[in-house]
């Protein structure tokens, strides 16, 4: 249903933002017919053809239609460069134009959340129902799988036989084959398992939200930003009641009975919480804007995975490249995808994964590769015209922080996103661990018929400050940004929401996506933001 004038105006809850976690929210929370939904997007319909073909991904990013093409500012430790940081603007979210790769985390990453908000409740054990109640894994139930969900989990549908070269090469370093990433430890060498349907890309909004939207009442409204919070005036804590938004240049305003939930991820939420007056005094007071809360972590503690994407020219293999460069191995892509489902056109932009220690000191794999029978500088740009295979490895814990915030009064301005990656001395020794490490598997047996020859950063970069400076060229985002809402204990200054994910001195306002990790991950964090909506979800409706 959509809002129309003279519908009503008042719901039991609202949900901004219809992402990852909102089409999800909107799903479970919409379950009980007496509980009216509102769910508000910014962006549009995922009704565009690339958000359903997998290798759509190439046509959505840095498109207007489905990105919010956001920047980050300049970085110091990225030799200057301003890096292009693609956000979903469509019903679905990033889900509807990420890598579609299903990954859950480590064990020891939810035990560091346990420790950091003093809630035993986050853990490993404690989570994993969460994770399978809304998995459907290809192989069936198990003890670590779902299969009755709709977040449909299947292999991928195509194979590079460069690729089982570099599993075989991990072998030789020590990094055996594995058949699962998602068990709680994550070492060793696989293919991806991606969410996909039958070779078609399965988003939070065809999951979870297309089959709640035949509900009379759920009600989704699309092109709607939202410019503020709305809170009830009175003694006490400030009380969240509603959302002022601009639908396609009117202005509305909706009530909520029981909560508002910000669902806008890691650069829109602390966006919205900053419009509305709640987050760091003196920044709010710079510009203008009347502080109804005090709540310094506002912004702060963004995290992200910062890829390092070394390229290596091959010889006597086919990669991507060439084939794209012929009209008929075009062709043949389209022919066999419309024809099977599968082939290149079917595959995620990552297709292999290994999970590895840059040095002997890690209890738990602490990089991870995404590697790719392909090769270009940047993405949106066309793939090198060589053969050459891509391994992107990053740093799974950084200890680097940055932050998110407003630069303005005007809710359309994009807020300041600082990664500050590198900022670290730990981060530094990492990088250069992992392009040692990138050179080592390359330098195996198993790959040597292919002549591999290394093309970025350059064999000529060899001591620790030439590898730092080169991974500040070819470093960039790998699309994770978590933490700018964090939960924490209650005597946390910097803590946002608790671990009920209540923002803290606010009554009936809750955020609910990936701003609310106390650290990021061990991977992609797409699955891990589903865990944490179906979690809320489960306090929402208990209570």
């Amino acid at each position: 249903m959509a809002l129309t004038a003279g519908r009503k105006d008042t719901f039991d809850y609202i949900i901004v933002g219809g992402g990852t976690a909102g089409c999800l929210l909107a799903n479970r929370l919409s379950e009980d017919q007496q509980t009216d939904v509102l769910l508000i997007e910014a962006g549009g319909t995922d009704n565009y053809i690339w958000t359903k073909i997998p290798v759509g991904y190439l046509y959505c990013i840095g498109n207007p239609r489905t990105d919010w093409q956001f920047r980050t500012r300049s970085e110091k430790t990225l030799n200057g460069r301003s890096l292009l940081y693609p956000r979903g603007r469509v019903l679905g979210g990033s889900s509807s134009i990420n890598g579609m790769i299903y990954m859950r985390g480590q064990m020891a990453d939810y035990a560091r959340w346990a420790e950091a908000t003093g809630d035993l409740s986050w853990t490993w054990d404690q989570v994993l129902p969460y994770f399978k109640r809304h998995e459907g894994h290809h192989a069936g139930a198990t003890e670590h799988h779902g299969a009755a969900g709709p977040w449909r989990v299947e292999k991928q549908r195509l194979s590079w036989s460069l690729l089982e070269h570099v599993i075989e090469a991990a072998g030789q370093i020590g990094i055996p084959r594995t058949d699962d990433f998602n068990r709680g430890d994550n070492f060793g060498a696989s293919y991806f398992e991606v969410n996909q349907r039958s070779g078609i890309r399965c988003s939070a909004s065809t999951a979870f939200l297309k089959p709640a939207m035949k509900r009379e009442n759920l009600t989704v409204v699309t092109q709607s930003q939202v410019r503020r919070l709305l809170f009830k005036e009175g003694p006490g804590d400030p009380v969240c009641h509603g959302v002022f938004f601009e639908r396609m240049g009117v202005k509305e305003k909706v009530f909520a009975r029981k909560e508002v939930i910000l669902c806008a991820g890691a650069v829109g939420s602390p966006q919205i919480l900053e419009l509305s007056g709640i987050g760091q005094k003196k920044h709010l007071e710079k510009l203008k804007i009347p502080v109804r809360l005090d709540l310094p972590g506002v912004g702060e503690n963004l995290q992200d995975h910062l890829q390092l994407r070394m390229v290596f020219k091959v010889e006597g293999v086919e990669t991507l490249n060439t084939l794209m460069q012929r009209n008929f191995g075009k062709l043949r892509m389209a022919f066999e995808y419309l024809t099977k489902r599968t082939g290149p056109m079917s595959m995620a932009p990552s297709q292999l994964g290994i999970f590895a220690r840059s040095n002997d000191r890690e209890a738990t794999p602490n990089v991870q590769y995404h590697v790719q029978p392909l090769s270009l500088d940047r993405f949106g740009e066309p793939l090198h015209a060589f053969n050459a295979f891509t391994a992107s490895v990053c740093n799974l814990r950084p200890t680097s922080r940055g932050h998110v915030h407003i630069q303005s009064r005007d809710f359309k301005q994009a807020p300041m996103i600082a990664p500050n990656y590198l900022a670290s001395a730990e981060d530094r020794h990492v990088a250069v661990e992992s392009l040692r490490l990138t050179r080592k598997l390359v330098e195996q047996s198993a790959l040597a018929d292919f002549k591999p020859t290394e093309y970025l950063p350059g064999s000529t970069l060899q001591s620790d400050a030439e590898l730092v400076r080169a991974a500040g060229d070819i470093g960039t985002t790998i699309f994770h940004p978590v933490g700018t809402c964090r939960m924490g204990r209650d005597d946390e200054t910097l803590s946002v929401v608790n671990t009920r994910l209540q923002v803290r001195g606010v009554g009936r306002l809750r955020v609910v996506d990936a701003s609310v990790m106390p650290s990021i991950t061990s991977g992609n964090t797409c699955s891990p933001t589903l865990m944490i909506a179906e979690r809320a979800a489960a306090m929402i409706l208990g209570g």
